[in-house]
């Protein structure tokens, strides 16, 4: 569908995107504004702002917590680009994607968590959930419209990620968020991968949306932060939690945000169009038995990314061979140049793992397997001769 003349285009709202020249001074980025104490004007100002976070909407500012202008640029555009109505910043990737869980579980209650979700994100469900009386079900995450048959009187959440970032399988995330309407029940994502430049998920029925804005967001691998952006029906109960379990991330850490998304679409179609690259490179080579990629055609997961996603990612894993020997595939790991040994991605620089978790509905034995490649910004034929070279004193090891 086209887009309606006067619209403007994606890299356009992005360039101006939590621009308030007011609160800036001027200038065209909003400084970071930090400090704790805030002054009021008099009495009435004081317990006004008092009354609104205790009886009104909790926009009126009374301390640092609650943000200042660069919070409320940062957050105007996560707003815009989300299609959501209120967002909030944590001070870990992490904490996005947990404390959201708060505003809506108790003690008794059920929740749906797919497979292939972040190690992390588990741990967090299976141990502190556990220890609150929450139980935390895992299901395939190619369910699709399936989940319903998982649904119990007590369901209370459904947390998706798609793909998930070690195995890469697309769920069919408006096929979940219906089935989880029907029933009255909340659905998450941790939309990461896709950022809101590839992928909307308000727009698709779902309630919560999570970022790990260390990746792709803030993208010059700097930055510890997430975020959480809602709709209308679930906004002031997670931030009524966030407030309540003091979350926050620094000013310079949302500044940095909103600088990194004036970037972003142009860093993910570098990105995406290096991916390609190396896939292809990839698939040709005799020591691969599998590449792992939802944009390319083959994937199992193609036909939903093709329908629900913009644009491609730089993420993505590959398998080696059956008979190559733990020995030779760490002789290839140590052997690379290029390629950092690290955790996270979304930075300008390429990163590769051996991935490991933990799976407990799928083939637990698949994430020993599996070689998780992030593609940056360097050369692609220069990344592609890296792997090359490691290969060869791989097959010699």
């Amino acid at each position: 569908m086209n887009k309606p003349k006067d619209e403007p285009g994606l890299q356009t709202i992005l360039s101006h995107c939590g621009r308030n020249l007011e609160a800036s001074g001027g200038y065209v980025n909003v400084p970071p504004y930090e400090g704790s104490t805030i002054i009021h004007d008099d009495m009435d100002d004081l317990f006004g702002r008092v009354d609104n976070h205790l009886y009104g909407d909790g926009t009126a500012r009374t301390y640092g917590t609650d943000g200042g202008p660069t919070h409320e640029a940062f957050y105007e555009a996560m707003n815009k680009l989300e299609g959501g109505v209120g967002t909030w910043a944590f001070s870990t990737g992490l904490a996005g994607c947990t404390i959201p869980m708060m505003a809506f579980l108790k003690t008794g209650d059920h929740m749906l968590v797919t497979d292939s979700v972040y190690g992390p994100t588990r741990q967090f469900c299976e141990v502190l959930l556990k220890n609150f009386g929450v139980e935390a079900e895992f299901y395939g995450p190619t369910i699709g419209a399936g989940i319903e048959g998982l649904i119990r009187p007590n369901t209370r959440l459904i947390y998706m990620e798609s793909p998930g970032t070690h195995t890469f399988e697309m769920q069919d995330v408006p096929a979940i968020a219906a089935d989880a309407r029907r029933h009255g029940v909340v659905t998450m994502i941790d939309n990461t991968y896709a950022t809101p430049i590839n992928f909307q998920p308000l727009k698709h029925g779902v309630d919560v949306v999570v970022h790990s804005a260390t990746k792709y967001i803030c993208g010059h691998s700097d930055v510890l932060m997430s975020t959480v952006t809602c709709n209308e029906k679930t906004w002031k109960q997670v931030r009524a939690v966030c407030k309540m379990t003091g979350q926050y991330a620094s000013a310079q850490s949302v500044y940095l945000g909103l600088r990194g998304l004036h970037t972003l679409k142009v860093r993910l179609d570098a990105v995406g169009a290096h991916t390609r690259k190396v896939v292809d490179w990839l698939l040709k080579r005799e020591e691969v038995k599998k590449v792992i990629w939802p944009a390319y055609e083959k994937d199992p997961g193609y036909p939903i990314y093709k329908r629900d996603f913009a644009g491609p990612i730089g993420l993505f894993a590959f398998q080696f061979q059956d008979y190559f020997t733990d020995v030779q595939i760490n002789r290839f790991m140590d052997s690379l140049k290029l390629f950092g040994l690290g955790y996270s991605w979304g930075g300008f620089e390429s990163l590769i793992l051996r991935s490991y978790g933990k799976r407990t509905v799928g083939d637990p034995k698949i994430m020993r397997t599996m070689i998780r490649v992030y593609i940056g910004l360097e050369d692609p034929q220069d990344m592609i001769n890296d792997l090359d070279q490691a290969m060869t004193k791989m097959r010699d090891a």
